[in-house]
């Protein structure tokens, strides 16, 4: 691991083009030059585990040199911003740990993350630290890892392709699941392709084939929902549509400003695992829909917020070059940060009168006398009447007039001197249009300029044509558009006019920048707070539009009259609702039914539900009671599934597989359709071994199948509950024929509609003695197998009590009853319990 020879190893640097340094502090940090070995760190240095370097103090030496893990960062660009990558692999031990999450603009999360594992050293992409346009992430992880080496490499080495490949080539087999959690998972994909390059470059060899351990490490205090579960429940795309509004995130995203919508969507994406932050945030739902002045005072202040996160982005980065674009971005960015401080007063005002703790708890920290210190230097130098406004030419105005008179004269000149060009062209046309005697208007466009238009039929023109001085003419409808000769000339004077006024306000813009530099953290706290609010008043909006309960947190899923929230927002009336209910005692749950009963819509409502609450939203039922997942695990049944091909067989099997190697005893875990890819005998033996076991765990498990032989795993296993799908036989017109309808309730018990295949057949055109045939064997081998597995006296009596046992600690645990009606409830458990032991005569009459 050592390198002998620094030429080659200069060579190397060269080839990846990679930059060491230490930490960048500050705004006005300069970076160190490309060469690897200009820096005081070299990159061209030992990096045996147990010899680190550094040229602080030798305290900071001794801890930095048991350091032997190295880290790769990338973070999203645009809408993904906040959406952040991280590999690392510790030198002394052949393991690769990846983590992608969505963090907000503390990045807590990532500090977090790297404070534990302690790095040798972080490895950033060459864009995230360049001069004048670091980012946020890379600023503070500088800022908190003074005593770690920084380097960066170029961009294109963060390939998410490349990174799936390496994967595939390094994984060891035993963990080869890794695949499904994280084929989607670009950012932490992008960073282990960097990683490891890098890695093959200091160590100067290469990793064997299938030797590494790598493993998926989820964010903490977030529950944890693998990418194929994710599109299993549409959660944030329609798997149909991409560009359909039919998801969760659709259904919820009632958002005004782009930070809340970016927040709801990372937080279905990765709901809480703490009951007491989601109960925080329940209070608040709770607050805006019984107080509507501080819900409809909220909405609308928040709704006037521009991007503060892009915002805050932009102000902190200081450009390579000072150009007319860069200037006239500056200052628009600055009457955006006026216009966002402006509105932190009604902000508090909206607040003033809530109750509960994390409103408070956010009007407190708008009182930061930060935010008044920078909007009262901005005051000095900027007008008041300054605002942001819609519009090119209206943005433009404010621009120019933004700086107060009296602050530079020659500024003062010039935009008298635009004024003055701008009056002209307005006069210019009036003239026009006095010339011809046509309605002439001044118009304006970002792109041309001022140009001319005019509304008016052809027949009323000379000729039915415009004069020959006007050119550039387009036309819609009866709408001309045009520019003359003079006005262009006249356009580039106003140009000319427009650049000076930008120059010298961008000057004096810098200068108040540089003074509010020090303030300007507290913007984070504010984009956070907006975020949030702007989540909360959508999950109260979307209560208001369907008849949405507040969960609680027990040890129980208990939801009474749920319903499937996308169904609902498609279907034209409100989909069938049904109940659910698993606890510790009767924790597994297996349901049939004919196909098209309703099977997977219920399983994908359960999981949904359960999402909604742990984000903090109320949920689509008349009562619900969840125990909080920390993994929430589906597998959906698609239609190929039906078909039995290799393939699906082994996309079935790889699912399965993750489930079982990460299912926990915190887990909801939704199976649908196990086995359909292979011959009944098989499906069957991969399902109930499957079934035996995740019934080894206290995972909530709801498993639907078509193999009806599951459901007698009732009798070896107490903790098993049987439901299915009614459906009804409703004979047609004529008599003749029966047909199914489907009723979508659920029933205890498991499906009398047993022969359903043989049902179908019958109303197809094959021979009735085929027909009869079947149905005969069928009922032969039903006969057999019944009697195999028909439970014992003494098994039904382990059962209840059992049943009790559990039932009684539930109510030990949760009940609310005042005494008397807990005595009424006791002693029903009594009845129930007796009835369910069979008594010795009527066993023997059985028998």
């Amino acid at each position: 691991s050592y390198f002998g020879d620094k030429s080659s190893c200069v060579e190397n640097a060269n080839t990846l083009n990679l930059t060491s340094s230490s930490s960048v502090r500050g705004l006005n940090s300069t970076r160190v030059a490309k060469t690897p070995l200009s820096s005081g760190r070299s990159v061209c240095r030992s990096h045996t585990p147990l010899m680190g370097y550094s040229v602080t103090s030798s305290s900071a030496v001794s801890a930095h040199a048991v350091a032997s893990v190295i880290v790769a960062i990338v973070e999203g660009r645009g809408l993904a911003r906040g959406e952040v990558g991280m590999a690392s692999i510790d030198l002394k031990n052949p393991e690769m740990i990846l983590s992608q999450f969505a963090d907000n603009t503390t990045y807590a999360k990532v500090i977090t993350k790297l404070k534990i594992l302690t790095p040798l050293e972080i490895i950033m992409s060459n864009t995230a630290c360049d001069v004048g346009n670091t980012t946020k992430l890379f600023s503070l992880i500088t800022e908190h890892f003074k005593n770690v080496t920084f380097t960066t490499v170029q961009r294109k080495y963060f390939n998410e392709t490349k990174g799936l490949e390496y994967i595939e080539q390094l994984c060891a087999s035993e963990f080869s699941t890794i695949f499904m959690e994280v084929q989607s998972k670009y950012y932490c994909l992008a960073a282990a392709a960097a990683l490891l390059k890098y890695v093959e470059f200091i160590q100067n060899a290469v990793y064997a084939p299938k030797s590494l351990k790598v493993r998926f490490q989820g964010s903490e205090k977030t529950a944890m929902i693998d990418s194929s579960s994710a599109q299993n429940l549409e959660l944030v795309i329609n798997n149909r549509d991409s560009r359909n509004g039919h998801t969760l995130l659709g259904v919820l995203n009632y958002t005004k400003t782009p930070g809340g919508s970016r927040r709801l969507r990372s937080n279905i994406l990765e709901p809480l695992v703490d009951a007491e932050t989601i109960n925080t945030r329940l209070d608040c739902v709770q607050e805006l829909l019984q107080d509507e002045e501080l819900f409809f005072g909220l909405q609308a202040v928040i709704s006037k917020f521009l991007d503060t996160e892009q915002l805050l982005s932009v102000l902190v980065q200081i450009p390579k070059q000072d150009t007319v674009k860069t200037a006239e971005s500056k200052i628009t960015n600055l009457i955006y940060l006026k216009h966002t401080l402006e509105l932190v007063e009604p902000l508090k005002a909206a607040l003033r009168s809530c109750n509960t703790q994390l409103l408070k708890a956010y009007y407190k920290s708008l009182e930061d006398p930060r935010f008044g210190i920078i909007l009262e230097k901005i005051t000095t130098v900027i007008n008041d009447d300054t605002r942001y406004t819609k519009g090119c030419l209206s943005m433009r105005t404010q621009k120019c007039y933004a700086v107060k008179p009296n602050v530079n004269e020659f500024l003062d000149i010039a935009r008298r001197t635009y004024t003055e060009i701008v009056d002209d062209i307005a006069g210019m046309i009036t003239q026009l249009a006095e010339k011809y005697s046509l309605p002439m208007k001044t118009s304006f466009s970002s792109a041309r300029g001022f140009f001319i238009q005019m509304n008016a039929d052809r027949s009323t023109l000379p000729n039915g044509q415009l004069p020959s001085e006007f050119t550039k003419i387009t036309k819609m409808k009866n709408t001309y558009s045009f520019t003359s000769a003079d006005l262009i000339k006249m356009n580039e004077r106003c140009q000319e006019s427009l650049r000076e006024i930008y120059h010298m306000t961008y000057l004096i813009v810098c200068k108040l920048l540089n003074e509010i530099y020090e303030h300007i953290h507290c913007l984070y706290k504010l984009s956070d707070i907006v975020s949030m609010l702007d989540m909360l008043l959508s999950f109260a909006h979307a209560c208001t539009l369907s008849d949405y309960v507040r969960p609680e947190f027990t040890d129980t899923l208990a939801i009474k009259h749920g319903w499937h929230p996308i169904l609902e927002k498609i279907a034209m009336e409100k989909p069938v609702s049904n109940n659910t209910y698993l606890t510790e005692g009767n924790n597994f749950v297996i349901i049939t039914g004919p196909n098209m009963s309703g099977k997977s819509t219920y399983l994908k409502q359960i999981a949904l539900c359960q999402i909604m609450a742990q984000i903090g939203s109320y949920v689509p039922a008349e009562y619900c009671s969840f125990r909080i997942a920390e993994q929430i695990f589906t597998r959906i049944g698609m239609d190929d599934d039906i078909e039995t091909n290799a393939s699906t067989f082994m996309k079935e099997m790889k699912e399965i597989t993750y489930i079982i190697q990460n299912a926990n005893d915190k887990s909801l875990i939704i199976i649908d359709e196990l086995g359909r890819g292979t011959s009944a005998e098989e499906g069957i033996g991969i399902c109930y071994a499957a079934c035996e076991y995740l019934l080894n765990l206290k995972a909530f498990t709801l498993f639907a199948t078509h193999f009806l032989e599951l459901c007698h795993i009732d009798a070896l296993y107490p903790n098993v509950e049987n439901y299915h799908f009614e459906v009804q036989h409703v004979r047609s017109s004529a008599g003749n024929k029966e047909k199914i309808a489907y009723t979508y309730a659920l029933s205890k018990g498991y499906t009398e509609e047993k022969n359903y295949g043989l049902k179908a057949a019958e109303v197809s055109s094959l021979p009735s003695s085929i027909i009869l045939d079947a149905k005969e064997i069928t009922n032969h081998i039903a006969k057999q197998i019944l009697h195999k597995q028909k439970s014992s006296p003494e098994m039904m009596k382990q059962r209840a009590a059992y049943q009790l046992a559990m039932r009684l600690v539930q109510t030990a645990r949760n009940s609310r009853l005042d005494p008397d009606s807990l005595r009424v409830y006791l002693k029903g458990l009594k009845k129930k319990y007796e009835a369910a032991c069979p008594t010795p005569g009527k066993n023997d009459e059985q028998q």
